[in-house]
């Protein structure tokens, strides 16, 4: 059975940094893709970045482009979404995304305020 538990959201301040985990179980992780994505209050939920299966290639929404950072660390089957330089617009639920099987984690909430 396919599980995605995603972690690591908080309150946080424009500016500031914050590092969301996804582990995964369930499937052969080495072998799968994975994606970021986030929904704001009030509106659908989007793409941030994705990830590989072997982690050699990344992509990233234009939104985040040299502020996320997508990785994996196949020994915890587990993939991270670094996130630094937050901005108000970043508030949302995070969600990890498992596209093979188009599964997706419960999300984690993320509040960047003053």
């Amino acid at each position: 059975q396919v599980q995605l538990v995603e972690s690591g959201g908080g309150l946080v301040q424009p500016g500031g940094s914050l590092r969301l985990s996804c582990a995964a179980s369930g499937f052969t992780f080495s072998r799968a893709a994975m994606n970021w994505y986030r929904q704001a209050p009030g509106k659908e939920r989007e793409f941030l970045a994705g990830a590989t299966s072997a982690g050699a290639s990344t992509n990233y929404a234009d939104s985040v482009k040299g502020r996320f950072t997508i990785s994996r660390d196949y020994a915890k089957n587990t993939v991270y979404l670094q996130m630094n330089s937050l901005k108000v617009e970043d508030t949302g639920v995070y969600y990890c995304h498992l596209p093979r099987f188009g599964s997706w984690g419960q999300g984690t909430q993320v509040i960047v305020s003053s």
